[in-house]
């Protein structure tokens, strides 16, 4: 039972002493990943950069022996990043105080949400956003988040509260381009992508923040309009609870939800990902604990939401990572470069981690996958569409609740209007289809067989009704017998089965005969409950199509 809580036991029990130098290596690796990477996210959640650095500090350790992957590493990611910097700005006022406790409030919210979630086992609620609605989300959030870091890239102020409003800004602004800034940010990027291509899982990032503060702190080039992170507080954060609650603040509620799904879906996804290539299995329910833990202590020590993502546990995979212990060789890592080297990081440009971002983020936009949607399923791509535009109108959250809200109301649609097969029988064989599907099946005179391919409840009984009546009279001059397939059928209401109740009495009316065939457990359950047994005989689940079929063929005969 312990175990089963702190999966980190297991673990434990089972290391392998070969397995310290490939942990020793990874977390080191990751580390020299995550220190540039959580400096830059933070500023794109419109705070100290440090608070990022703190959230790969505390998050890795609290998932180190709480997560069931043995690869995932958690931390600040861009997503979420930017869903903070957007929302908290309309709330905080300009007061960067304020800013920053909202942000941790907020994490600690999304740590309740998370622990509740993990007592009542709501780990399926991963499956009510779609693949669909994330796919335009991640590539609206990609947009949004470049725009944000293009004046950074450019070295004008910018501006805008919304998609438009930034544009707008950049376009009147981008006359005063400061082409050193400009030149300095681009020739990293450049080596950023040189370095994902040709040492793929190297900190290439570090080595490329190094070589950018000594040429800021040796150089004049500081007096060409370059920004600079700053002082950077030395030592480990200090832990204490937010000094606001939810009732001082409107939208936390809201804001902390949409961070625990963002970060539950994108921890999952990455974890169940790189267990299937290293073997194994994760448990998603555990991982609601994991994020509910790690995220309430980076709460309290001044950070903000974290997830798995995947393109960070990803550097922790390639490097060699064999067990969580690689996340606690990260944050070792880190804090000695908090204890030791925040003096060295201030002089950093703010232009590297707008380079850093702007390649981070290239693979939040599938375009290949965009258009295998396009090609195959476009009402799919009509809702991935909805979502990448209501992110740049009105923002990640609401764009993000408005595609899964149509989302929803898609699966509604097709719940009320279910496949209603009418079958025929495969020449040669006791097996019958759908006759549109297969016109070379045999059709059997005098006989209708339907297979209702859905459960049949209140909301869609309607519409199974009209389309059986309309085969129905189509085949009236010599029709003798109906037999219902409810194989499909995994459940049926009370409105349900009095639907099928109401169609016996109609169909007797007219001397045709209806059998039910195949009914499941629950269906027959429902069905002997309102008596159709007294009017169709027994219900049986043996009793198959083509009992009926030679049944009705002998009776027509007679």
């Amino acid at each position: 039972m312990v175990s089963k809580l702190i999966p980190a036991l297991d673990w434990i029990k089972e290391y392998k002493k070969e397995y310290l130098k490939s942990d020793f290596i990874a977390g080191i690796t990751l580390a020299a990943y995550g220190i540039p990477v959580s400096l830059a996210y933070a500023t794109l959640a419109g705070l100290p950069p440090h608070y990022g650095i703190y959230g790969y500090l505390i998050g890795g350790i609290f998932y180190a022996f709480l997560g069931t992957s043995k690869q995932l590493a958690i931390g600040p990611t861009s997503a979420i990043s930017l869903l903070i910097g957007t929302t908290i700005a309309g709330i905080a006022h300009g007061d960067l105080q304020r800013w920053a406790e909202i942000a941790s409030l907020t994490t600690l919210v999304f740590a309740v949400m998370a622990v509740i979630a993990y007592l009542l086992k709501l780990s399926g609620i991963i499956n009510f956003i779609s693949e669909t609605v994330l796919l335009g989300f991640k590539a609206g959030a990609a947009i949004t988040i470049g725009l944000s870091q293009l004046p950074e890239l450019f070295g004008i102020k910018g501006g805008g509260h919304n998609f438009l409003e930034s544009c707008v800004a950049l376009f009147e602004q981008i006359h005063n381009l400061n082409f050193a800034v400009f030149l300095f940010g681009v020739v990293a990027i450049i080596l950023l992508l040189g370095g994902e291509k040709f040492v793929p899982g190297r900190p290439v990032a570090i080595l490329i923040v190094v070589l950018s503060i000594v040429l800021i702190s040796v150089t004049s080039l500081e007096n060409s309009g370059f920004d600079i992170v700053g002082a950077i507080p030395k030592g480990l954060p200090e832990f204490y609870i937010p000094s606001i609650s939810i009732h001082d603040v409107d939208g936390v509620l809201p804001l902390a939800m949409a961070c625990f799904l963002l970060s539950y879906i994108e921890s999952v996804s990455a974890g169940r990902t790189l267990a299937q290539k290293n073997g194994y299995v994760i448990d998603p329910r555990q991982e609601l604990l994991a994020l509910g833990i790690a995220n309430a202590a980076v709460a309290l020590g001044q950070g903000y939401p974290v997830a798995g993502g995947l393109s960070q546990s990803a550097v922790n995979d390639t490097a060699g990572a064999k067990t969580p212990l690689s996340l606690l060789f990260c944050s070792v890592t880190i804090a000695f470069c908090l204890l030791f080297l925040t003096d060295f990081l201030q002089n950093l440009p703010t232009v590297i981690l707008a380079a850093v971002v702007l390649v981070s983020i290239r693979s939040l936009v599938d375009i290949k996958e965009i258009r295998h949607l396009y090609k195959i399923d476009k009402q799919e791509f009509s809702v991935a569409m909805i979502a990448l535009i209501g992110v740049l109108i009105w923002g990640i959250l609401t764009g993000v609740l408005l595609a899964a809200m149509v989302t929803l109301l898609l699966l509604l649609k097709a719940a009320s209007k279910p496949n209603v097969a009418f079958l025929g029988r495969i020449p040669g064989t006791k097996i019958y289809t759908d006759m549109e599907r297969h016109p070379d099946n045999e059709k059997i005179d005098g006989v209708l067989i339907v297979r209702i391919e859905s459960s049949i409840y209140y909301f869609n009984a309607a519409y199974i009704k009209e389309k059986i009546w309309e085969k129905i009279y189509s085949e009236q001059a010599s029709l003798k017998t109906v037999i219902l397939d409810l194989n499909s059928s995994p459940r049926i209401d009370m409105s349900g089965a009095r639907f099928l109740k109401q169609l016996f009495i109609d169909l007797k009316a007219k001397n045709i005969t209806l059998r039910i065939a195949e009914a499941r457990s629950e269906v027959r359950d429902s069905l002997r409950a309102e008596n159709m047994e007294a009017l169709v005989g027994h219900i049986s689940r043996s009793v198959s199509v083509d009992d009926f079929v030679v049944r009705a063929i002998q009776d027509n005969s007679k």
